[in-house]
């Protein structure tokens, strides 16, 4: 029997509006719904986003893209996990972006009623950085990243098309970060380099940037243990976690003069390609007063 998701609820919340969701697996604590209740708002669009729990697996979120196809109003969604790869083999068609980047966190129903898979995480992590820290240089000096799970893949595709001369990827699993590497073989003098787990702090030496996609220092993980005696201080330090906000490693490297990024910006600048697509505003704006409203009691 085909676990289907329940989009009844969904349906009664949108009311006959165009609308979109979030679909995760859990999806309760998505943020989603608030950054895009933001501009709606903001451009008086009659809209709806909402959240929609599906399962792993292929078959409910197989069913998931079907009651997308079949549904009048329904614009598309976005996916978070368990659902971005899996997204891949159900879609009618791939942006150029999720193709290489090998995972789908935005889907737009076209005319003609088919469903286009979009990354739009590369872009959002890239924005992040160009807002957040304004003077970092993509050329002058390598990148290190830690994990090499999906906002890896992301984060190293966007490094390498703003050429980062040097990726170092630096991961628990080693094959992992390598069957990461494989994907984004850049040429052109620049690299993808693996370094091992247990070198992460030297790894840090004569590096322009220091991203964290893992889920260390989360709430509710593990800490993030990283010396940061090697990374100059005129790097920047981005952390992919935005709960919480400022997290162990940002407090750190702040207070040793680092610039640094939190992880809800790319969160907001993700979004925006999506909504522009499913509810035809083209210039939705990530300003002060939405990341206060997305914040919520992170303290933003």
């Amino acid at each position: 029997m085909v676990d289907r998701p329940d989009t009844a609820a969904l349906l009664a919340e949108a009311a006959g509006r165009s609308f979109a969701f979030i679909v995760g697996w859990p999806v309760k604590h998505s943020r989603s719904p608030l950054l895009h209740g933001f501009w709606l708002k903001e451009h008086s669009i009659e809209g709806h986003y909402g959240r929609l729990a599906v399962a792993p697996g292929g078959p409910a979120l197989r069913a998931t893209f079907d009651f997308i196809r079949a549904t009048a109003h329904a614009r598309g969604c976005n996916l978070t996990l368990p659902h971005k790869i899996d997204a891949l083999a159900l879609l009618d068609r791939l942006t150029p972006a999720a193709r290489r980047i090998g995972a789908v966190n935005t889907v737009v129903k076209q005319p003609d009623g088919s469903l286009l898979g979009d990354n739009t995480d590369a872009f959002g992590f890239i924005e992040a950085l160009r807002t957040g820290a304004p003077h970092w240089q993509p050329a002058a000096a390598p990148a290190v990243v830690l994990g090499a799970g999906g906002a890896a893949r992301a984060v190293v595709s966007a490094l390498v098309d703003a050429g980062v001369p040097e990726t170092r990827l630096v991961n628990r699993t080693r094959q992992t970060a390598i069957d990461l590497a494989t994907r984004f073989v850049p040429g052109d003098g620049r690299t993808v380099v693996i370094d091992d787990w247990s070198r992460r702090a030297a790894a840090l030496a004569g590096a322009g940037l220091l991203v964290n996609t893992t889920s260390l220092g989360m709430d509710g993980q593990p800490p993030l243990e990283l010396a940061l005696d090697a990374l100059p201080r005129t790097a920047v330090v981005n952390d992919a976690v935005y709960v919480p906000l400022r997290t162990d490693l940002l407090r750190r490297a702040a207070a040793r003069g680092n610039r640094t990024v939190d992880g809800l910006d790319m969160l907001l600048h993700q979004g925006r390609p999506g909504f522009a697509a499913w509810f035809g505003c083209e210039q939705p704006a990530v300003t002060p007063a939405l990341r206060r409203a997305v914040a919520g009691d992170l303290g933003a």
